[in-house]
Formats: structure tokens, sequence, C-alpha cells
């Protein structure tokens, strides 16, 4: 489960990020619940998450092309330390009483062109620290590493908005990132794994989506993650207004959905730590799942029920996230791996500044039951319909039947069943 951590450069990469993880879910709670504090509306929340994504809808396939050309480890040093200055300023205008809701505005859209490099580069240097041997456990500890600090971080900054204030969370945020830079720096640079580097030319960006749509085992997840980035994980928006409007329960109440779905997220992290493979199937079924609880957590009538509920939609979620990912990179030859690694967060992240703002407004106009059922129906729907475009593209089609008195469904070879009938 845990043997990438045996390299000293990716121990010391994941040390750096757990710290600065923690204090990325803090300034995300903190952000949150400051712009629900000073407009009242979940809608603003939306618009606040899409001015963090936004970027990556516009620029994401440009960064990549950038992280194609570019050196990983200082390209990140240069990433890290703009988002730490970004949370920084934000901390100075909370603490100091001046903070209006467009510098929250403001900083989320910068810290989203900060991601536009980072999260590419991140992605991909990763490969370069353990090689392709470890790659799988590696970017499942990734995430591992994600959720843990999504356990501590929004339980820290609960206590700190009830206690002292938000700005204190964004200024744990900006010091947090010392953490990495100095893993960063202390990296030895001759026990990364050489990776040819695109020179630059022209074409490089249409090169980069000419090769996904080439691969339906690239473009497929791609799509799907697509649906479920844009309207099933606008979490901010849901848990928000379940806790305000629905459970009465506060900035407590928002904190504690988030770390019981990232409980669960860590479950999912480490199971996929131990698996070694990325299956397609897996990948649909854990879609298909995740949108389906989504819709039961809707219409769940206690409080107690709609927050265990957040432990499996954790689980389920990640387990999308890794399957995918890993997936993705793993089918991708090296020297593209920037670019198809930016689409794919670009489609995943960056779908979120169309969805946002639009469940926002359902979730003020119609109430937050009906933005969470919208979001896990469109979730389910896409996951069934692209599982059987795959199943398709594979030769399978799906067999409906009986075995030992119980009814099976499954998928089954073409070929098998024309020889079955045949015979």
């Amino acid at each position: 489960m845990f043997s990438s951590l045996r390299i000293r450069n990716y121990r010391l990469f994941f040390i750096g990020q757990v710290v600065s993880n923690t204090g990325t879910w803090m300034q995300r709670i903190a952000q949150d619940w400051l712009v629900l504090s000073l407009t009242g509306s979940s809608a603003a929340v939306g618009i606040t998450t899409a001015l963090q994504f936004l970027p990556m809808l516009l620029f994401g396939l440009y960064g990549g092309v950038l992280v194609d050309r570019l050196p990983k480890r200082p390209t990140l040093l240069v990433t890290q330390s703009a988002m730490a200055l970004a949370g920084l300023a934000l901390a100075a205008l909370t603490l100091t009483g001046h903070v209006q809701v467009w510098h929250v505005y403001l900083a989320a859209f910068f810290v989203g062109l900060a991601t536009v490099v980072d999260n590419p580069a991140r992605q991909s240097f990763v490969s370069e620290m353990v090689g392709p041997g470890q790659l799988q456990n590696a970017v499942s500890l990734n995430s591992a590493n994600f959720q843990s600090a999504r356990l501590v971080g929004p339980a820290v900054a609960g206590l700190l908005i009830t206690g002292v204030g938000t700005g204190w969370a964004f200024l744990l945020n900006g010091l947090s990132f010392v953490a990495p830079l100095a893993s960063l720096l202390l990296m030895r640079g001759r026990e990364l794994q050489a990776v040819r580097r695109a020179p630059r030319g022209k074409g490089q960006l249409r090169e980069g989506l000419r090769y996904v749509a080439g691969r339906p085992e690239l473009i497929w997840p791609i799509v799907l993650v697509g649906f479920i980035g844009t309207f099933g994980f606008n979490f901010p928006v849901w848990l928000s207004a379940f806790a305000d409007d629905v459970f009465d329960g506060g900035a407590g109440s928002y904190s504690l959905f988030n770390t019981l779905m990232a409980a669960g997220s860590l479950v999912g992290a480490l199971l996929a730590a131990r698996r070694g493979t990325a299956r397609l199937r897996l990948l649909i079924v854990a879609a298909a799942g995740f949108g389906a609880l989504e819709i039961v957590a809707a219409l769940a009538p206690s409080y107690w029920l709609f927050a265990v509920l957040m432990v499996p939609i954790g689980i389920c979620g990640l387990t999308v996230n890794v399957t995918a990912n890993t997936a993705v990179q793993m089918g991708t030859d090296p020297a593209m791996r920037g670019r198809v690694m930016a689409l794919f967060m670009m489609v995943f992240m960056g779908g979120t500044p169309l969805g946002a703002p639009v469940v926002g407004w359902i979730t003020d106009a119609y109430g937050p039951r009906v933005g969470f059922v919208l979001g896990g129906a469109v979730s389910a729907a896409a996951a069934i319909t692209i599982g059987l475009v795959l199943a398709r593209l594979g030769g399978l089609r799906l067999s409906v039947g009986w075995h030992h008195g119980h009814p099976r469904v499954r998928f089954v070879a073409r070929e098998r069943e024309l020889a079955a009938a045949s015979a």
C-alpha cells in the first residue's frame, strides 16, 4: 500500500503536500463560509467556486503545453509560491477587517491561474519521481494524502471560524506552503526519472487533442469525469446550503459534512493504492454509485443520515477520480503527459465554472435537495451511458438472465454469444 514512499524524492514530496493540502482545505472551508456570511447567497458561493476553476477551463490546455516544455520542479516552485501569496493577501484583508466579497473573488481567480500550470505539473511530476512501476501506487497515495488533509483541514477551519475568525485560516494556509517549497528544494535531481521535454513548436495544442481523440481508452474516461466534475462535485454549494438552510447547523455542520466525506475519500484512496490496476469497469461502477448515493443523500430526512451518507459518497467519488487519473496517465506517452493531464484536469475541474453557478441558482431557487438530486442524476446517467459506449467498443453486450435461481446482469463478449448460438 505504501511502497512508493520508499523513494526519497517522493517521500519528501508527499510530506510537503500533507502540510500544504491541509492548509488548502482550511482555506476552502473558510473562503466558502466567508462568502456565505458576506452575501447570504448560495449562488455567490457558486460564483467563488466558478472563478477558482474558470482559468482551468479557459487556459488549461495551454498550461499543459507549457508543462511539457518546462522542467517540472522549478515550475512547481513558482506556482506554489504564487498560491502562498494569495493566501497571505486574503489573510491580511480579513484580519484587518477590510475584506469584501470581490476580494475573495479576485483571490479565487488568482489561485485558479496558478493552478492552470501547477496541476498538470504536479500530476506529471509524479512519474518523474517514482517511474512507471510505482505510478499507480503513487497516484493513489497522492489522493490519500489529499483526503487525509481534508479530514484535518475542515475540522481545524471550523474551530478557527467559530473561535477566532476566518482570517486565521487564510494565514495558516499561506504559511503552509513553506513545506512543499522546502521539499522541492531538498530533492536530489539525479534521482529523478529523465523525461524528454517537448521542444517549442507550432501545433502542439492540436497535436495533444488529436492524440486523445484517437484513443477511446483516454477520451471516454475524460468525458465521464467532465460530466461528474461539472454537475456532481459542487459540494461547496450543496453542503453549505444543507448546513445553513436545511439543518440549521452553521459552520460546525458544514465542517462535519466535509470531514465525513474526506474520511470516505481516504478509505477509497487507500483501497486504490492496494489494487495496483485501474480498470474502466470499476470507473463506471463507482461513477454510477456516486450519482445514486447523491440522490439518496438529497432525499435523506434526518441530519445524521445525511451526514453518514457523506462517507460512501466520498469513497465512490475518490474511486472515480483515482481510477480515471491513473488509467489516463498510464495510457499516455510521457512526452504527451502534460498536455493530456491538462486536458483531464481542464475537463474535470474546468467544468465547475459552468456547473457551479447553475447549481447554485437552482439551489437558491428550488432548494438544496433539488440541486443535489440534479447533480446525482446527471452523474449516474453519464456513467451508464458511457459504460454502454465502452462496452460496445470493447465488443461486449449487456446480458440479463438467471443463474441458480437468481437474476444476473453482466456484460458478455459478442463473439462468445455468437459461438454459443451456432453450437
